[in-house]
């Protein structure tokens, strides 16, 4: 009694290549057959950190304004601190970076952001907005939603740029919401950059943010901050001779 060939077995195995080697075609394997996914294949590491970076970029795009869609982290230390970004947010601190106008600050924060949109976090998520929209948002009436609500978002988003921090007239309501919203990203560990014509301190008198934003505002920024000083030309002046 014969018995049925099982799909699958040996024997049906055996006789599809013999049927292969009467044809001409060998299909022994020469060795290992290497079907681990290439990094433009979905299941590399490499794959799935570029489409990250397309969705986090995408995100940079839309918090980023249209003068600054180009702009690229150059400087040493601000470089730096977003790599620490990248790789342990709760690490990296606050960034701060003072300076005269034009000397490519607002240029240089916008860039840190984009250099850790392309490293393609995990999460991706960032709200950046000067400091005189963002008290106007915080004020009653300034927002449908409500203040509160306005500042816990600020508070809670992973990634926030402060613009032009200590350009606004000091009243007890801005000291009062700044430093809530830092204190609450200081006990979070939450990454923060703020950018601001006004050193932390000027031992010569001038003015500067101790003085605009009062002294426990700025205790909370010297714990873990990175101050960057920014020098030079104003950048948005044309250059001696008429250069633009």
């Amino acid at each position: 009694m014969r018995h049925p060939t099982r799909l699958g077995g040996d024997t049906l195995v055996h006789r599809l290549q013999q049927m292969l080697a009467d044809r001409g075609l060998d299909q022994t394997p020469a060795g290992p057959i290497d079907d681990e996914p290439r990094p433009d294949e979905p299941g590399h590491p490499a794959y799935h950190r570029a489409r990250r970076a397309e969705w986090a970029l995408a995100r940079w795009q839309t918090a980023t304004p249209y003068r600054y869609q180009q702009a690229t982290a150059t400087h040493p230390q601000i470089t730096a601190w977003a790599d620490r970004a990248i790789d342990d947010p709760k690490k990296a601190g606050f960034l701060l970076m003072t300076g005269p106008f034009g000397t490519g600050k607002t240029h240089q924060a916008y860039g840190a952001l984009r250099r850790i949109a392309d490293a393609g976090p995990d999460r991706y998520e960032v709200i950046a907005t000067t400091a005189p929209d963002m008290y106007a948002l915080l004020r009653p009436g300034g927002s449908d939603r409500g203040a509160e609500y306005e500042l816990k978002r600020l508070m809670q988003v992973p990634l926030l740029l402060i613009d032009d921090l200590g350009t606004e007239k000091i009243s007890e309501f801005t000291e009062e919401a700044t430093y809530r919203l830092l204190n609450e990203r200081y006990n979070e560990c939450r990454p923060l950059i703020i950018t601001s014509n006004l050193p932390p301190s000027d031992p010569t008198g001038g003015p500067d943010l101790n003085e605009k934003l009062g002294q426990r505002i700025t205790s909370r920024l010297s714990q873990m901050t990175t101050v960057v000083p920014m020098g030079g030309n104003d950048r948005r002046r044309p250059a001696s001779g008429g250069a633009a």
